[in-house]
């Protein structure tokens, strides 16, 4: 294996398509906010079975606009956790508000509920960002109800679980939007960056419209303060509209591989942060190990390729505002010296996944 997630392997067979898609484009001379785009804005809302999808730029302007549409500003609280790479703080950051970081739960990754409603007692957060960390989804109807009684909006950050359900409702369909990154690694990749934001919402999705092209009103009027420039564009939104319709099909697969790992590893120093069922999409797979680098190396000597997810807290970031403190985050410091990320991609064969199950239970500290 070349990585973890081997994207010529996708790309070979589509080959045709993808070509067959980029020519549509290059035809039509319209690249920015034309037919593919739209199309694309009302295949991936009915997939999720929202009124309205808004395509930008990347994830990290999602989750931005979206704060933004909400009316999240300066100094403004928002929670979210320390241990999702940095994507929430860089946007909470670009609004001028201020992160309020809940520790997470040791055998999954995601925000721990007792924390949130703390914050929410203390802090009166205006917002709260929610990551669907690793393709799992967090508790949303427990998220939902801290929420609701104290006043909170809830943006969910979907970059890693396109096509999760819980309880018969989509990653991104329970807050006021859902952020999601199309990034090509994603379960849902586009050849580049591109990015959107879900929600039925009128009024925040026409927000979002202006905010992503400048704040115009009409062209060349801008009267929306925060806007910019975040737009997909035609060739993005072309491939995607190819590729969504594989989308269930490419989560059953990494599901069956995450859950042959499940079942296959058995070291007594490796644990799993694996979810199971339709919550969860494997966009990654992540272990736990105390001694991590030692495992690390010898998975490397067997030719297999891994990764860490997250390896440094946002709290501890030297990007951090100076001066600014934050509250120590136990959890979340003890798995970024822990995690590890092992091969989980649709395209795997299954000797392959064997051959990762039999590295990691060889493994001799």
């Amino acid at each position: 294996m070349k990585a973890i997630n081997d994207l010529q392997r996708r790309n070979k067979p589509l080959r045709m398509e993808i070509l067959q898609a980029f020519e549509r484009v290059l035809d039509s001379g319209h690249f920015i906010l034309g037919l593919e785009g739209t199309e694309f804005e009302q295949e991936f809302a009915a997939y999720c079975r929202v009124d309205h999808c808004i395509a930008v730029g990347n994830g990290t302007d999602a989750l931005e606009l979206g704060l933004r549409a909400c009316g999240v500003g300066p100094d403004d609280v928002v929670a979210a956790v320390a241990n999702a790479g940095l994507y929430g703080t860089t946007a909470i950051r670009a609004v001028q508000a201020r992160p309020a970081y809940a520790d997470v739960d040791p055998s999954t990754g995601l925000m721990r509920l007792d924390r949130l409603a703390e914050i929410c007692r203390h802090r009166r957060p205006k917002a709260v960002i929610v990551t669907h960390l690793y393709g799992r989804m967090i508790d949303m109807r427990s998220v939902m109800e801290i929420t609701d009684s104290h006043g909170a909006l809830v943006i969910e950050d979907c970059a890693q679980a396109h096509g999760a359900v819980l309880a018969g409702r989509a990653a991104g369909t329970w807050g006021a939007l859902g952020c999601f990154s199309f990034y090509p690694t994603k379960n849902l990749g586009a050849l580049g960056d591109a990015g959107a934001v879900i929600t039925s919402d009128a009024t925040v999705a026409a927000r979002l419209r202006r905010l992503r092209q400048y704040g115009w009103r009409a062209k060349y009027e801008a009267d929306l303060t925060g806007g910019r420039n975040s737009r997909m564009d035609e060739l993005q939104a072309a491939v995607l509209r190819r590729l969504l319709p594989r989308l269930d099909g490419w989560n059953d697969r990494r599901r069956c591989i995450a859950a042959a790992y499940d079942a296959g590893i058995r070291h007594p120093l490796v644990r799993s942060l694996a979810g199971q069922g339709r919550s969860y999409v494997a966009h990654l797979y992540v272990i736990a190990c105390r001694e991590r680098e030692s495992l690390r190396s010898h998975l490397d000597s067997r030719g297999i390729p891994t990764a860490v997810h997250y390896p440094i807290p946002d709290h501890l970031q030297a990007a951090q505002a100076a001066g600014e403190s934050h509250a120590p985050q136990p959890c979340a410091e003890a798995l970024a010296r822990q995690v590890l990320t092992l091969p989980c991609f649709p395209e795997m064969a299954d000797a392959e996944v064997a051959s990762v199950i039999a590295g990691a239970n060889s493994w001799r500290p």
